[in-house]
Formats: structure tokens, sequence, C-alpha cells
């Protein structure tokens, strides 16, 4: 957005003693004519630039307009810079762009050093490794919507595969557990729902507009209804699958069974979701109790490899 870009242009020049038309132009990936035609705007406002012609020429702020850039301590323009860098990775849009600009010319030039020494002490990239293609076409097309109060369509997956179409008002995107979902009110259910956006296909933004209801926030935090659920399971397990287990379990809840396997208390709800845990781990795991949970996990594998008898 223009406004945005404006906002971004006087903040770097209050920090910078002086910039070329050219070095705006490729840092907004604008041509240097609209450049220009930004500046005349930014003198229009009241904010006096003036520009430089011949080496070393470019546009400059007066003085008397500079800000004091400590405002800022070292810790909060690395804790800025850390937070918009990792939402970069993944959430792609002028608006970082320009709050990273924003922030970087807060930076004097004495703590410059400082700040990047700190920024690069902690590393928060939260793009998969690998993963549905459509994530990040389907943020832009989400972000879009959110912004223009308009209407979303898609096709949904829900549990046990049943594909429904949805029409959606969408008032949140959300991510947990590295898993990005909508929440939003849903037309066919004529309540908020929470959608998973790798469940999703043939997502399309409606030119109908909606007006805003009452938001209700969805519910993320479930560890007491999950403590209520959950039980805990006896499982053996070879010392090759330990590094998966412990993305589950902690090590304190491991007891060594000979020198190749563990006896894990592992957390268990009797759902699909926690068998397929346990199935994930083949034959470097073996459920020992309850004798139910057992007998489940046995019939299971039975009728998996009935599927390749033939």
């Amino acid at each position: 957005m223009k406004v945005d870009r404006l906002v971004s242009i006087i903040m770097i020049l209050l920090d910078k003693k002086r910039i070329g038309a050219q070095a705006l132009a490729d840092m907004f990936e604008v041509s240097p004519r609209t450049i220009y035609r930004d500046i005349d705007a930014i003198n229009m406002a009241g904010i006096p630039v003036r520009g430089a012609s011949g080496v070393g020429g470019g546009f400059e702020i007066m003085p008397e307009y500079k800000i004091d850039k400590k405002v800022f301590s070292t810790a909060d323009l690395s804790a800025l810079l850390m937070g918009l860098s990792s939402l970069s990775n993944i959430v792609r849009g002028d608006e970082l762009v320009h709050a990273l600009a924003k922030v970087k010319s807060f930076i004097p030039a004495d703590r410059a050093k400082d700040i990047e020494l700190k920024l690069n002490q902690i590393c928060i990239d939260l793009s998969p490794w690998l993963g549905n293609s459509n994530i990040q076409k389907y943020l832009e097309i989400i972000k879009s919507a959110l912004q223009e109060n308009k209407l979303l369509s898609f096709e949904y997956i829900a549990h046990r595969g049943k594909s429904t179409t949805r029409t959606v008002e969408p008032y949140q995107l959300v991510m947990k557990s590295s898993h990005w979902y909508l929440q939003g009110y849903c037309h066919k259910r004529k309540d908020f729902r929470l959608f998973r956006l790798s469940r999703m296909s043939n997502l399309q933004m409606q030119e109908e507009t909606f007006a805003l209801r009452d938001y209700q926030k969805p519910i993320l935090d479930f560890t007491d209804t999950l403590e209520t659920l959950q039980t805990e399971i006896k499982i053996r397990i070879h010392k090759s699958v330990m590094d998966r287990v412990l993305d589950f379990w902690s090590y304190e809840d491991f007891s060594p069974a000979g020198e190749e396997h563990y006896i894990v208390s592992f957390p268990f709800i009797e759902n699909e979701y926690y068998y397929d845990i346990l199935l994930s781990f083949g034959d470097k795991c073996e459920c020992l109790e309850p004798s139910h949970i057992r007998e489940e996990m046995k019939r299971r594998i039975h009728d998996i490899a009935a599927l390749y008898q033939n």
C-alpha cells in the first residue's frame, strides 16, 4: 500500500543522512519515478525533504525532524526484529517489509553490530521442511479476505475423510503447533469453526462482503481437557526410535529394558490420532498394557497386513 511505503520512507529518511532515489526504489521494488512522487507527497504533508544532485546525492530530511533513537533499547530492537523476521519467512507481504524497514531505521550506527549479534543468537524459522504447496498461496488469499471483510469458499476434508463445501466469514489466522488454521463463521454450521489450511482445496475469495459479528476466539489450550482424557500406557521401544518418542514425552519417563530397549509410560487417548502415532513407530514399538489397547493394536496391524496379502 502507498501509505505504508510513505511511512517507511519517512522512517528511513529520519535515520539516514542521505539516500538516493534508486536505492529507495530497489528497497520497495518500485520505479524511481514512483519514489519521486512519494517524496512530493511527503513534502505536501509538511515534512521537509530536500534533494541533492551529483555524486553522493539523494534525499534527506531537515535535521530538526530527526528523532531520538534511544527510545528503544538493544534488547527491544533485537526482539522486534526477531519476531518480524520469523514471520516474514511464512507470511509475505509489503506490510512486513515496511515494518522491518521501520524498526531497522531505529538502529543507531554505534549499536548495529551489537544488535545483529543478539539477533543471530536465536533463529526462529516457522516455515516447514516439507508440506502442502498451497499453504503459502492460501495464506495470502485469507489475508486479503480478512482485510476486505470478504467471504471465503473452499472444499474441506473433515473427520474420517468427509468432503464438504464451506462458505466462511474469516476472522483470524492461527498458527498452532506448526500448523495454520482459519477461525471463521461457517454458514453451513451456523457457528464459529476452526479450519486447518492443509485440509482445504479450491480456496476462493468471493466478491460478497459481510458484517462483522461478535467474535468468538478459538479455544487453543486443551491442557485441562487432555489431562482428563489421557491415560498412561506402557510401551516397549527400540532405541532407534527414541528420538521420535521424545517428541511426545520426556526422557524422565524412559526406563532401560536391556541394552537395546526402553519401557516408556506414554500418555494416550483412545482415538485415531494416538493409534496412528503408535503405528508410525512400526516394529520398533510394542504396546505392553493395558490389554484392550494391545488387542486393538493387533487388530489394526492385522488389517494393514491384509491389504498386502494379495
